[in-house]
């Protein structure tokens, strides 16, 4: 039961931190909207590109050795809700497309890059 304590510990931290970022960098993306006023499509990709950043080093950051890549894979796909559910939540609105799905596995395959790569990098120290 300790090795699932840890591993649940390390998949939250790293969506924790991924969805607080995404946050974080949302909101100056935002204010940088208000000027320039970029098409939907800008917007959405600059989105994505955000929360897939995030999964990647925020798994990279936290996840440790053991089944890394799984653990890395269940960061990603809940910081991406998290960030879904929190962004509602302060005011952005609950907006589930068809292309959720993709964003979902995306960012699973993100933050299993990212944990494998931090395990790469921790065993060459």
């Amino acid at each position: 039961m300790n090795k699932f304590k840890k591993a649940a510990r390390e998949v939250a931290l790293a969506a924790v931190a991924g969805a607080i970022f995404y946050l974080f960098a949302a909101a100056v993306f935002a204010v940088i909207l208000r000027a320039c006023a970029p098409a939907q499509i800008v917007v959405t990709t600059v989105n994505w590109i955000v929360k897939a950043l995030a999964c990647f080093v925020f798994s990279l950051i936290f996840v440790r050795q053991e089944r890394a890549l799984f653990k890395g894979m269940a960061a990603g796909v809940l910081s991406c809700v998290l960030s879904l559910f929190l962004f509602a939540a302060i005011g952005g609105g609950f907006h589930v497309t068809a292309l959720f799905v993709l964003e979902l596995a995306l960012s699973a395959l993100f933050g299993g890059l990212g944990a494998l790569t931090g395990v790469k990098l921790r065993k060459e120290e």
